[in-house]
């Protein structure tokens, strides 16, 4: 398992690592609010989480941010006091990063209906990158098909100041929706960020800095807290492979699918088209751009080959 150190030495980490068992210890009296119903609702294709998965792991975590949540609303309001500022609204913002296949929208999911279940019931809004993705017609245009899912994909302007917006506490900021079926960013379609008291936004690159030189904002400045889902990258391609074979016999069949080629090809063609996507493209963007981008995270948690997280590691504050 990988060292997470800081210049090479363990014991100057900037985090703090938990077992499976360490970690699980530490939900307290945090209560299961989600059923195995709710999470087969929750979950994506060829992610088997389990409510084990969330006693052991998302619980503890739905704690934790619980703590950090009131911390930060506590330090905003001490803010607009020293002010003299009217009260305001600023949503806490959670990223969460990782490679195709990781489970990051399980996750996000899943971390949403927890944290709307608090006691005091916070609104909770769930946002992922994709719709920010620049059109096929323009990336067919710009020579960047093959790169979707790369920074340079992205309309980041735009990303900016949705974030922008949203942490200044704007009503009604919309995002636009993507679809997975057609590949696409569907034109004309929105959705809309209302003041939530939490916003998770999720997403491969929503770690990644500015490039070099430029006195812009990045997305991660708009993040009160973020979290990296890290796998191998052996493990990762199975995964993948996995999903795009139970796809090739679901969506990839509907008419309207981008993937529809797909869905008549052999078993032994489909396993090789996969695997050639994900070493082509998911693979060289995870090396070139999301794996660099893991010890920016406030928290790290590492799958296994099972897909259950193993570990956890979290920035000391």
């Amino acid at each position: 398992m990988d060292e997470i150190s800081f210049g090479g030495t363990p014991e100057l980490s900037p985090f703090r690592r938990f077992s499976r068992a360490e970690w699980a210890a530490l939900r307290a009296d945090a209560p299961l609010t989600l059923t195995g119903d709710d999470l087969a609702k929750l979950r994506s294709l060829n992610d088997p989480i389990s409510v084990e998965e969330v006693v052991a792991i998302y619980l503890p975590l739905s704690r934790l941010l619980a703590l950090y949540v009131a911390a930060t609303q506590g330090l905003f309001k001490a803010t607009q006091r020293f002010l003299g500022a009217e009260d305001g609204k600023v949503p806490y913002i959670i990223g969460i990063a990782g490679s195709v296949a990781a489970g990051k929208s399980t996750s996000s999911r899943v971390l949403a209906a927890l944290m709307s279940r608090w006691p005091n019931t916070p609104k909770v809004q769930l946002v992922t990158t994709d719709g920010f993705l620049l059109p096929n017609t323009v990336l067919v245009s710009e020579g960047l098909l093959d790169k979707k899912g790369f920074p340079e994909s992205y309309n980041g302007a735009e990303l900016l100041r949705f974030l922008s917006k949203v942490k200044a506490g704007e009503r009604n900021v919309q995002a636009p929706v993507y679809s997975h079926l057609t590949y696409d960013v569907v034109p004309g379609r929105y959705v809309t960020v209302d003041r939530p008291d939490i916003l998770i936004v999720e997403g491969l690159n929503v770690l990644q800095p500015s490039p070099s030189g430029r006195e812009i904002p990045f997305v991660s400045d708009f993040f009160d807290f973020s979290i990296y889902l890290h796998a191998e990258e052996d493990d990762l391609a199975t995964w993948y492979v996995d999903r795009f074979m139970k796809l090739r016999n679901t969506a990839f069949r509907d008419p309207r699918s981008y993937f529809r080629r797909y869905g008549d090809l052999s078993e032994e063609d489909a396993r090789r088209t996969a695997l050639e996507i994900w070493s082509r493209i998911n693979l060289e963007n995870l090396r070139q751009n999301i794996l660099p981008t893991r010890p920016r995270a406030s928290l790290i948690l590492t799958k296994g080959k099972s897909h259950f997280i193993e570990e956890v590691a979290l920035r000391k504050l």
